[in-house]
């Protein structure tokens, strides 16, 4: 039986990322499907394990529970490759783990939760999150132009965080095609990650 219980929906990047570091890893995990469209992260069950109500979360070996999904990724992770040694360059892939969750996520997943998943049309979306979406990757393409990986040459935490909701950015109505960069650096974590390409033809 797995030590780790890690409750997600498979529809959001955020419950992904935990569950690839996870397997990354090698870590023995449960993964349990949570239905969040509908209603499943608000019955009395899954409020005993998480009372903000959220996937993912995640049941450790001694019980205790831990929430968010970067706090997740960082716990799994911890003292393997996918944290810089060097204190500087860990220090930047934090910066980047915040910058996903306050400047990315609210625009590009927000925009992929409501055109794709929702069937919002263009009209009845707030445009400042396309502004605000493409503003985030035009940032992703001026750093990988300069180096291969968010934090210099290796796959770190940074790139799995940002990889979930970018591989999808199409469903959200950006085109990857305008950022070479991003969309190669796309192809070379989900290679590292032993995904399958998200990105439709010609995309």
């Amino acid at each position: 039986m797995a030590a780790i219980k890690l409750y997600g929906n498979s529809d959001s990047g955020n419950c992904l990322k935990a569950k690839w570091v996870a397997e990354r890893l090698g870590l023995a995990f449960e993964w349990i499907e949570i239905n969040s469209l509908a209603g499943a992260t608000r019955t009395a069950e899954f409020l005993a394990i998480n009372p903000a109500g959220q996937v993912p979360v995640a049941t450790l070996a001694d019980g205790r529970m831990l929430a968010q999904s970067n706090a997740i990724m960082l716990h799994f992770a911890e003292n393997s490759d996918l944290v810089p040694a060097d204190a500087y360059d860990r220090a930047k892939m934090f910066e980047w783990l915040f910058w996903e969750q306050y400047s990315h996520e609210p625009a590009i997943a927000v925009r992929i939760a409501r055109k794709f998943f929702l069937g919002q049309s263009d009209a009845e979306l707030d445009p400042a999150l396309l502004t605000k979406g493409h503003a985030a990757l035009a940032r992703m393409e001026l750093q990988l132009a300069q180096t291969p990986c968010l934090v210099g040459d290796v796959m770190t935490l940074a790139d799995i965080a940002l990889v979930a909701y970018t591989r999808n950015a199409h469903r959200g109505g950006f085109d990857l095609g305008a950022y070479p960069k991003v969309k190669a650096w796309v192809a070379r974590t989900e290679q590292g990650l032993g995904l399958e390409t998200a990105l439709p033809v010609g995309a």
